[in-house]
């Protein structure tokens, strides 16, 4: 494979895309799984985030010819089109309001890029331990706290209220551009346990967020040539059809039914990365 120029990004030479086309090289049967990868991803993140925890271990499998940027960066395009349609789903139908959203929104986007420009800075073999340590202390949080989420109670008022939602996206924004998995329940747990909104309302505002972040690390990403776009968009596809149902159910079934998701999503994901931790898998 020839190597393409230089990239600030990777401090490397990175893989030149017109070299190497990965759906050329993929059975239908890996397509396959990648796109039920991509729809699962797109409705657990619609519903209470965390899709990532799905998508991206599928493209390191299904795609072990591709450089980590590539795989990073193909997930985020295929993210974003869940993103923005469960997004949108989720406003048509509860109309959050933007006076705190678009702020929140601003600095999510923000936070990931400054983010991204510091992820070389954390050694690859703390991702996984980091991850796993925040999603105990969120699903311990919620499961000790069962009336947590159940109906909105802002907590703060005015501008307290917006600078709070306005400092959950830089942070969580930041963590999403130099860690990624679990971004859009740590939106989801920072908006019900921090500002006191309810879980559907939260989901709501999440994913507004949450697509975001996904346009500021791809606004790193595209420059640099790391997209994989036939195989990004074609999952996005898939992530899309998710993010469209999972948003539907969402808004059908309520907070509850949503915190329910939140907790055995969030136990799902421990069991897993704890397992990679011991070495089970």
């Amino acid at each position: 494979m020839r190597q393409g120029p230089t990239s600030w990004w990777t401090a490397g030479p990175l893989p030149d895309q017109l070299d190497w086309r990965p759906m050329d090289e993929l059975s239908l049967g890996v397509v396959a799984l990648l796109l039920l990868a991509a729809f699962a991803a797109g409705f657990v993140d619609a519903v209470v985030g965390g899709g990532g925890l799905v998508q991206l271990p599928a493209l390191l499998l299904g795609v072990p010819g591709a450089s980590p940027v590539q795989i990073l960066a193909t997930n985020k395009l295929a993210s974003i089109c869940g993103t923005a349609t469960s997004a949108a789903t989720y406003y048509r139908r509860l109309r959050p309001d933007p006076r705190t959203f678009v702020p929140m929104m601003l600095l999510a986007l923000t936070g990931a890029f400054v983010g991204a420009l510091g992820a070389r800075m954390i050694p690859k073999e703390a991702f996984t331990p980091i991850v796993l340590a925040a999603l105990i202390v969120v699903g311990a949080y919620v499961l000790l706290r069962p009336d947590l989420g159940e109906r909105t109670e802002l907590r703060f008022d005015g501008h307290r209220h917006v600078a709070a939602a306005m400092a959950v996206g830089f942070v969580i924004g930041a963590y999403d551009g130099i860690l990624g998995p679990g971004t859009g329940s740590f939106f989801v747990i920072a908006l019900v346990g921090l500002l006191g909104y309810d879980f559907l309302q939260a989901s709501a505002k999440a994913k507004l967020a949450n697509f975001a972040t996904n346009l500021g690390a791809l606004l790193l990403f595209i420059p640099t040539g790391a997209v994989m776009w036939k195989l990004g968009l074609l999952m996005g596809a898939g992530n899309l059809l998710g993010g469209y149902l999972g948003a539907r159910t969402a808004v059908a079934r309520g907070a509850g039914f949503v915190r329910v998701f939140f907790i055995v999503v969030v136990g799902a994901f421990i069991v897993r990365l704890g397992g990679e931790v011991v070495g089970v898998w």
